[in-house]
């Protein structure tokens, strides 16, 4: 007598950290074979700090911040670089890598038939975004500190600082893969995250635009991680750094919101 699996899913229950790691043990052994893309992930905003900051830095000289003090080009360009960073490397872990075990590979199907909710895929998919975004983290911060790039020893908490743009990018980039249909979507991701990434103040400041363009770039997420992380690796800490870390977590925890129960809506059926 064959034995079919369970054609749906077990009742809706609540998420707990113990079913979510089960995601992240699965990416952690598909990825053992893969680590060389893990790696590779970490140089791309090394090269940029190298090329712009220190390149492009010898020409510019130093840079006048609003609060009136001068800072190396270096020094300015760099925890923007590690914002970049955090910002896309979750979004291609959370759009490139969900679409496919969306749409090809059927891997959430299979995962349901057990008590893992897709809530708990959720979380974990996000989780293990994060999980990378500390470790090129925490890689980027030791190069900041070995080229003197850091003014304070606050830049240590650019590190969980980093990890919650991670958060907040990831967990929208999930629930956007929940709506995409081809390959061909991924050039609106490019469409999106490429003005962030030029136009949130990660080369200058925003005080060279008019007014009403302040304003508007003002409103990217980008915007408010780079300003978090500048603001503790140049020491400049005061309680404004409190609203950008407030938008990123809302902008996370609703983007997680979205994307559980999108996924629910599409495995359930």
């Amino acid at each position: 007598m064959s034995v079919q699996a369970p054609s749906r899913i077990t009742p809706l229950g609540r998420v707990t950290p113990f079913r979510a790691q089960r995601i992240w043990e699965k990416n952690y052994i598909a990825y053992r074979r893969l680590w060389k893309v893990v790696v590779s992930g970490f140089f791309e905003p090394v090269f940029y700090l190298f090329a712009v900051g220190i390149g492009v830095g010898a020409l510019v000289g130093d840079v006048s911040l609003a609060s009136g003090q001068s800072v190396s080009y270096a020094a300015f360009v760099a925890p923007a670089m590690m914002a970049a960073s955090a910002m896309n490397g979750s979004v291609i872990e959370t759009t490139f890598n969900i679409f496919f075990k969306l749409q090809f590979g059927k891997v959430y199907e299979g995962i349901l038939t057990t008590p893992m909710q897709p809530s708990d895929i959720a979380i974990g998919e996000i989780g293990w975004a994060l999980l990378r975004g500390v470790l090129y983290s925490t890689a980027f911060v030791g190069v900041m500190f070995g080229l003197g790039m850091t003014q304070s020893w606050w830049a240590i908490l650019a590190i969980p600082a980093a990890t919650l743009i991670g958060f907040a990018f990831g967990a929208v980039g999930l629930a956007a893969a929940t709506w995409m249909k081809s390959w061909q979507d991924f050039d609106l991701v490019s469409l999106v995250t490429m003005p962030l990434f030029l136009f949130s103040g990660t080369f200058f400041p925003l005080d060279v635009y008019p007014p009403v363009l302040q304003f508007v770039a003002k409103l990217s997420p980008l915007y408010h991680g780079t300003e978090l992380l500048r603001g503790f690796t140049l020491g400049f800490v005061d309680w404004t750094m409190l609203g950008h870390a407030a938008f990123l977590a809302a902008m996370g925890l609703l983007g997680a919101a979205v994307a559980s129960r999108r996924l629910d809506g599409m495995l359930r059926k």
